[in-house]
C-alpha cells in the first residue's frame, strides 16, 4: 500500500539525529512546496483522522502498544487548535490529554520527570501532552531563577544541569521505548512577527481575549533565548525512537497536516491487526450466540401469547 501523503510530509521534518540541527535553518513559512486549496487541506486532514481512529481502535483492542504525543511551542504557536482538529474525530476513551502549567507545590516536591510520569498513557491509548517535562528544559533554562523553587541540593545545580537533563531525559525516553511506547514530539515554530499577529487577533476577539496576559508580552522579550533553549534540546535529544518533528507553523493548516501526517506514521508503523479469537474464545462466544438465540425466541414466545390473550 502506498504511504499516504500526509505520511511522507511529516517525515520531511522529522530529526532523528539532532547533532546537526539548526533552528535558524527552518523558515516557520516553509511548506517544502506543499499547496492546497482550503478545501483539499480539509479532506487531507478529514481523512487522516478517520483512519488515525480506526488505528486507535485496533490499538485499543490490542492493548500492548501506548502512543505518547509531546507539543511544545512558543505562546499562540498552535498547539491548542491541532490538538483538537487531530483529535476531534477519535474516540475520547482511548485518547488522553493532559496541559501542563506551571507546576504545583506537590510537584515541586518530586523530581521534575514526575508529574508527567503520572500522566503517562495506558497501554492501547493515545496520551496526548501539551507542553511536558521539556519545560525543564526550556522555560526553565530561560529563567534559571525557577530552579529555587525546585529545592534541590545546592551541590547537584552546577553548570552542567542542562546537558544532565538532557541524558535524564533520553534515559527516561529510552525507557518509555522499551516499554512499549511510541512517542513523537513536535515543536510547533512560528515566527516573531507571527506570533504578533495572533496575539493582536486574540486582542481583537472577546472570546479569545482570557487567553492573553502580559506575561505573554514579556516572554517575548526573551525570544532570542527561547530559541537557543529550543535548538538545544532538539539537538540533545532527537533519537530515531523518539524523534522531533520541527513544524513550520505559521500556517496552522499546513501544521495540523503535519502533525495528522506524523501521528498516522506512528501508528501504521506498528502494524498492528484486529486481535485474533482463539479457539477457546471461539467456542465461548458460540455459546452465548445460543443462549442469547434462546433467550431472544422466550421472550418471542411470551409476547405472541400475550397477543393471543388480549385477541381473545
Amino acid at each position: 500500500m502506498p504511504a499516504n501523503p500526509l505520511v511522507r510530509l511529516a517525515s520531511r521534518f522529522a530529526i532523528a539525529d539532532g547533532r546537526r540541527f539548526r533552528l535558524k535553518d527552518v523558515d516557520p513559512e516553509d511548506t517544502r512546496g506543499f499547496s492546497a486549496t482550503k478545501e483539499e487541506a480539509e479532506s487531507l486532514l478529514h481523512d487522516a483522522v478517520e483512519r488515525i481512529g480506526s488505528l486507535q481502535e485496533t490499538l485499543y483492542a490490542h492493548n500492548q502498544w501506548a502512543l505518547l504525543l509531546i507539543f511544545q511551542a512558543m505562546d499562540a504557536a498552535g498547539k491548542d487548535s491541532a490538538i483538537k482538529h487531530v483529535f476531534s474525530g477519535i474516540n475520547p476513551q482511548g485518547v488522553q490529554v493532559f496541559s501542563f502549567k506551571a507546576p504545583s507545590s506537590e510537584e515541586l516536591d518530586h523530581d521534575f520527570l514526575w508529574r508527567t510520569t503520572v500522566r503517562l498513557p495506558e497501554r492501547g491509548r493515545i496520551g496526548v501532552f501539551n507542553r511536558s517535562y521539556y519545560e525543564e528544559v526550556l522555560v526553565v533554562r530561560v529563567h534559571p531563577e525557577l530552579l529555587q523553587s525546585e529545592r534541590l541540593p545546592a551541590r547537584v545545580v552546577g553548570r552542567d544541569i542542562w546537558a544532565e537533563r538532557f541524558d535524564d531525559i533520553q534515559a527516561f525516553e529510552r525507557h518509555l521505548t522499551r516499554s512499549g511506547y511510541v512517542i513523537r514530539k513536535f515543536f510547533l515554530h512560528i515566527s516573531r512577527d507571527e506570533q504578533a499577529r495572533r496575539f493582536l487577533k486574540r486582542l481583537d476577539e472577546p472570546p479569545k481575549r482570557w487567553k492573553f496576559s502580559m506575561s505573554d508580552i514579556r516572554e517575548r522579550d526573551r525570544w532570542p533565548d527561547y530559541m537557543k533553549a529550543y535548538e538545544a534540546a532538539v539537538r540533545n535529544t532527537s533519537t530515531r525512537d523518539a524523534p522531533w518533528l520541527v513544524v513550520p507553523a505559521n500556517k496552522k493548516w499546513f501544521a495540523r497536516l503535519v502533525v495528522a501526517g506524523a501521528v498516522l506514521e506512528a501508528l501504521e508503523q506498528l502494524q498492528l491487526r484486529s486481535p485474533e479469537v482463539t479457539p477457546g474464545h471461539e467456542r465461548e462466544l458460540e455459546e452465548v450466540r445460543t443462549a442469547l438465540a434462546r433467550q431472544a425466541g422466550t421472550t418471542g414466545n411470551r409476547r405472541a401469547k400475550g397477543g393471543s390473550r388480549k385477541k381473545r
